[in-house]
């Protein structure tokens, strides 16, 4: 016979209690979050830390102080008369800012590489040491029309400093100071560099000495608005760069040296977010040159060149607006010997692509007078290869970049493009060696077309591609345009024979 074990009927109210309270408690408390099992957390994304890279670089970072003389400075003020401290305050602020002060739109902030050193001024920038016994490299206009330049090191010596040489073209400069065994950065690569990359500037800003910025690079081959240093194809970065940065490093996550902080793009004279280096590669070939022969030569092709225009493809047999589009080529220069013609578009020089036309300069300009150049060339959309061998660059009158598009021309009585013409005098095809064809422009109705170099005296040889040999055939030629079409005309003068839009009225 089985017993049983009774439970009261008290002590089963109770456990029933007991339940019912831990249930109740368990649906007021919040619901707790899964733990994900850290073997499956999503990998966190670091921050760069650059402070390892600053405390190797710092060391050879400087700081420059450029004046003139007091001697030399007391006889300019006696010469001219002296400043007033107000007066030479402005003259500083437009050394640093250019002739546009601050709260100006659109001007890049190098400083003036044409301005002279205003009298008793003082320049302040940065600099690095390139060589353990003393050569230190910063901007041309850090120490331009100086000739008293003071090197701050990083263990607080001031040392005299010598001015090597410089070269405004690509605003480098290259000082000696004696001294030995000193820190020296590392030359890196600037023809590797991919915009988003992150790159790293020390310098002294406002005086204050080493400080370290830090961004990405914005973009590769950005031309500079001052047209002397069309050799140089910039670093667009956002890193930081205020008054005093100019001619310090900027440097890539292994601390070398890929370009030298040279100018800001701004509307107040401050840091707005678009700063440009030199490649250090392009100023490395300045500085071994200068360190040669205290000197900077390049070579000249000696052509004009511009950016195609959308409207222009279809007459010039092309389906991309890309290469440097020929608006005119010097008389006897590389060029005109090789066989290249106004209107040829250069899409290659030495094999390197050319996507537009502010990439050609930089080729050009980084060759010695001398070296052979191969031009790939596209002239009526068929595909030329044409070889030249460049000439000692003449700054006033070499590789430049010319107005896309030529202002209309207004109407006149003689013509309606502005100006009027007859047959090629013997005297002008004498002077301009032109056996025959063409129609000299023998009055220029509009002061308009001057500024845009068509002069009196020159010989137009054809009106789009149609090659004209009298007043009759040009007079027939433009009576196929009709009012808002663009007028190609094919100009030569005593200097070079280049290609000239207008609009027919």
């Amino acid at each position: 016979m089985k017993k049983y074990t009774y439970i009261p009927r008290f002590t089963l109210a109770l456990l029933g209690c007991v339940v019912l309270v831990a249930c109740w408690q368990q649906a007021q408390q919040p619901a707790q979050a899964q733990t994900v099992p850290s073997s499956s957390a999503a990998p966190l994304v670091a921050l760069p830390d650059f402070s390892a890279l600053v405390e190797r670089a710092a060391p050879a970072v400087v700081s420059i102080e450029a004046s003139m003389d007091a001697s030399v400075r007391q006889q300019g003020a006696e010469n001219s008369g002296a400043s007033t401290e107000e007066e030479q305050m402005q003259e500083f602020l437009k050394k640093f800012f250019g002739q546009q002060m601050p709260g100006t739109p659109g001007r890049p902030v190098p400083g003036n590489p044409g301005q002279p050193m205003p009298r008793g001024g003082v320049s302040f920038g940065s600099g690095f040491i390139i060589s353990a016994d003393g050569y230190v490299l910063t901007n041309h206009h850090v120490i331009e029309g100086t000739n008293k330049v003071t090197v701050h090191l990083a263990d607080r010596r001031e040392v005299a400093a010598t001015i090597v040489g410089s070269d405004p073209s690509t605003d480098v400069a290259v000082l000696k100071i004696n001294a030995k065994n000193l820190p020296v950065l590392a030359i890196g690569d600037s023809k590797n560099l991919k915009p988003g990359q992150w790159v790293v500037a020390i310098g002294s800003p406002f005086g204050f000495d080493r400080s370290v910025t830090a961004g990405i690079v914005s973009a590769l081959g950005r031309p500079s608005i001052d047209g002397s240093q069309r050799y140089v194809p910039f670093i667009q970065t956002d890193v930081a760069i205020n008054r005093g940065n100019s001619g310090g490093p900027l440097l890539n996550t292994r601390g070398e040296v890929i370009g030298i902080n040279s100018q800001i793009f701004s509307n107040s004279g401050g840091y707005m977010g678009v700063s440009f280096a030199i490649p250090i590669q392009v100023a490395m070939n300045a500085v071994e040159q200068i360190k040669a022969t205290g000197t900077v030569r390049r070579g000249q092709l000696g052509v004009q060149v511009r950016d195609l225009q959308g409207e222009e493809l279809a007459d010039l047999g092309l389906k991309v607006a890309e290469g440097a589009f020929v608006a005119s080529v010097q008389n006897g220069s590389p060029a005109a010997k090789a066989g290249v013609m106004p209107g040829d578009v250069i899409t290659a020089f030495n094999g390197q692509k050319i996507q537009q036309s502010s990439d050609l300069p930089p080729m050009v300009g980084a060759l010695q007078p001398g070296a052979k150049a191969q031009l790939s060339l596209l002239r009526s959309g068929q595909k030329l290869a044409l070889n030249a061998v460049l000439t000692a660059l003449d700054e006033g009158a070499s590789l430049q970049s010319s107005a896309p598009v030529q202002k209309p021309a207004e109407p006149s009585a003689a013509s309606k493009l502005g100006f009027a013409v007859s047959e090629v005098s013997p005297a002008t095809r004498s002077r301009l060696g032109i056996a025959s064809g063409g129609v000299e422009i023998s009055r220029i109705n509009q002061p308009v077309l001057n500024q845009m170099g068509i002069s009196k005296g020159d010989v137009i040889l054809q009106v789009g591609s149609q090659p004209v040999n009298s007043v009759q055939a040009f007079n027939k030629a433009l009576a196929g345009f009709t009012s808002g079409d663009r007028v190609r005309l094919l100009i030569q003068n005593a200097e070079s024979i280049g290609i000239h839009t207008l609009s027919m009225p």
